[in-house]
């Protein structure tokens, strides 16, 4: 189960260090939280939301987290006003009583997403998973992709050892032999899957399908709705231009993080970079995530999504 102190607990010590500063009805700031993948990364090596909000009088920064619990956070504390993360951090943060809203989506297939085994494994198959130590980040993405994959194999949370690691001290753990399998996204499943010898025990497709999406905090979104509707369309144009131009998102890539080539070639390739409003069809799916951690017990109550959708209305 969750409670604000563990979501707290997540956050890197400089965001809790000093109260947050809440910010004037009309803000001169935009505070962004990214990881290293996705729209919101190729916008900032691109410099197109300091050129959109600059002549709006509204200043750019940018912070860098490694997953989404800490990010969301962030925006509760009011460190930050927006971020990108993928399926499971809202709920656990909306549980929580967080401050945000969601404001966009990429509806994806979950190609980016994996179940991997190390060299040697003897795992064949989801069922397989049965009495072994299964690696993931708490409240992440992944661990909604673990639960999804144990409902799909016919088990239990009860059927494995959950061993909850952020992810590079799971990639760590993976390495040494202390997990029999880890759950993750690009570009960490990119990465680990050219090590000789790991395997895909099962990608997200066909299992959960793992959209990603941007939230706001609640009072700057209110606030400075079209700030965020601003940044909601440039992000749309990038994600745009991305999905016509995979080989050249890779190269931006390598350049935000010094990961390889190769690597980011495979990650784009399988990634899906469209932007939009949150449909029905969205809303269902992350009410589903929800309801499945709900009678899990890893949320304390029963939420509704729709709650804190804010509707972003694209200009035609």
């Amino acid at each position: 189960m969750i409670t604000r102190r563990h979501l707290l607990a997540a956050v890197p010590g400089a965001l809790i260090a000093a109260p947050a500063i809440a910010q004037p009805a009309k803000a001169k700031e935009l505070r962004f939280g990214y990881q290293r993948s996705g729209t919101l990364l190729i916008a900032k090596q691109q410099g197109v939301l300091e050129k959109r909000l600059n002549p709006l009088g509204v200043d750019v920064k940018w912070s860098e987290f490694s997953f989404g619990p800490p990010l969301l956070e962030a925006l509760n504390v009011g460190s930050l006003d927006y971020g990108v993360t993928g399926d499971a951090p809202p709920i656990f943060a909306q549980a929580a009583k967080a401050k945000l809203l969601y404001v966009a989506a990429v509806e994806a297939g979950g190609s980016g997403s994996a179940i991997l085994v190390p060299p040697g494994s003897t795992l064949q198959n989801l069922a397989d998973l049965k009495g072994k130590r299964v690696g993931f980040a708490r409240a992440s993405s992944a661990h909604n992709l673990t639960i999804a994959a144990l409902e799909k194999a016919g088990l239990s949370w009860n059927d494995i050892v959950p061993v909850q690691l952020a992810p590079a001290d799971a990639r760590t753990a993976f390495e040494n032999g202390a997990l029999d399998a880890w759950t993750i996204w690009d570009p960490y499943f990119a990465v680990a899957e050219t090590r000789p010898g790991v395997r895909v025990l099962a990608t997200a497709q066909g299992i959960a399908k793992q959209n990603a999406f941007f939230l706001g905090n609640s009072d700057y979104t209110r606030a400075n709705p079209e700030v965020i509707s601003a940044v909601n369309e440039e992000l749309a144009k990038v994600a745009t231009w991305a999905e016509a131009n995979r080989d050249a998102v890779a190269r931006v890539l390598v350049e935000a993080t010094g990961i390889d080539l190769a690597v980011w070639q495979r990650s784009v390739a399988r990634t899906e970079y469209r932007i939009a409003p949150l449909d029905e069809g969205v809303i269902e799916e992350q009410q589903r995530v929800a309801d499945r951690f709900h009678k899990l017990g890893l949320i304390p109550n029963k939420i509704v999504v729709r709650d804190i959708v804010w509707k972003w209305e694209p200009r035609t």
